[in-house]
């Protein structure tokens, strides 16, 4: 590409703006920022010499039809000095097609309270749409769950295995873990006071109460809620769920009702086998670490901790798992027609089911506290 110039004089009241070179929209920057600094007070005529230029597209005819409407409208001569015709016309067709009289909204920054309206009503458009996917939820599954016959079983066993039985593995991995962990820290600080049985009760009481539903929660909620968003956020992007109203299935019963009465059947049994796998934690570091034998440490917490403990915990499954498949399936239904929402959506609903598990969680513990359990 050729080099582009502008050379500017002013002499006896006449701007002469003469352009080299090739005009394109990837030249004309600099050229406009100059160009936009002439003070026309002093000028009496401007001419504008285009002979030099070797080519122009329509970006290069926007700025010099500009730089004439502006010298029009002060009253100053204008000489357009152009032997290309071509050029011309490129100029005339941009005069025709723009109209340099309407006035370019200027854009102004937001306020503190113009900001905090918007973010207001996003959220109250946001909390309205779910109420509303919550109530036809409802409303879906009260009609299905008193004609049994309608309720679809293969579909419900089917992401038992795949949103829970299939997460076994990392469950127990992770409690197992939990229990080594918490088992060790308590270790050292119980060693240093001799009330090395002590471990059992913290553990017992802890683990089954709150770290083995909420730790499996957590993981269901980044593995199998996730999941759940982007799969029925695919299936909306590519139009198989109008495809599905279209042909008259309703996609609560199909795709909604199967994924969250799954989950609440199985939560309980995943929250029993990280309650195992995190005992079984604390019983190792309870036998290396404190001499504690797995005899001794079973009995410890037969006698120790009561079996409402257990069961608390076994309680709040369902619950967890009603608000993991819920957000993570709303904020699959919320995907717009791009990829980039899946991401978005599909980061919201783990942010916002591991929220919620937290907060009923805490309520939990609050009634259950108050009622003396």
């Amino acid at each position: 590409m050729k080099n582009s110039y502008l050379l500017s004089r002013f002499e006896n009241k006449t701007l002469s703006l003469v352009f080299q070179g090739e005009l394109t929209i990837y030249t004309i920057t600099t050229f406009q920022k100059e160009v936009e600094k002439f003070n026309y007070d002093d000028v009496t005529m401007v001419i504008i010499d285009l002979n030099n230029v070797n080519y122009i597209d329509t970006a290069a005819a926007i700025l010099i039809s500009k730089i004439q409407y502006k010298v029009n409208k002060q009253k100053i001569k204008l000489k357009l000095l152009c032997e290309n015709e071509n050029f011309l016309q490129t100029i005339y067709l941009v005069e025709d097609k723009i109209d340099f009289k309407t006035p370019v909204l200027e854009t102004k920054s937001e306020t503190f309270l113009e900001k905090t309206g918007y973010i207001f009503v996003e959220y109250y458009r946001g909390f309205i749409d779910f109420i509303t996917f919550f109530g036809e939820l409802f409303a879906t599954k009260f009609r299905y769950l008193t004609s049994l016959h309608k309720i679809r079983y293969k579909e419900i066993f089917f992401e038992m295995n795949e949103s829970a039985l299939k997460a076994l593995g990392i469950i127990a991995l992770t409690s197992f873990l939990i229990g080594l962990v918490v088992a060790y820290q308590s270790a050292y600080q119980l060693k240093l006071y001799g009330a090395n049985i002590f471990i059992v009760d913290m553990l017992g009481i802890s683990i089954f109460r709150e770290l083995a539903p909420l730790i499996t929660a957590i993981v269901i909620a980044g593995r199998s809620g996730s999941s759940y968003t982007a799969q029925i956020g695919a299936m909306k992007i590519t139009q198989e769920i109008d495809a599905m109203r279209t042909m008259g299935f309703e996609p609560f019963a199909f795709l909604v009702l199967p994924r969250i009465i799954a989950l609440m059947i199985t939560m309980p049994l995943l929250i029993f086998v990280a309650d195992m796998m995190a005992i079984f934690g604390g019983m190792i570091v309870a036998n290396v670490d404190l001499h504690i034998t797995p005899q001794l440490f079973i009995d410890r917490l037969n006698e120790v901790v009561a079996a409402k403990h257990f069961f608390i915990g076994l309680i709040k499954g369902p619950f967890f798992a009603f608000l993991i498949a819920t957000i993570g399936i709303y904020r699959g239904l919320m995907v717009k027609d791009d990829t980039q929402s899946i991401g978005f959506n599909t980061t919201k609903s783990v942010v916002e089911s591991i929220f919620a598990v937290i907060v009923c969680d805490a309520v939990f513990s609050i009634a259950f506290t108050n009622l003396g359990i």
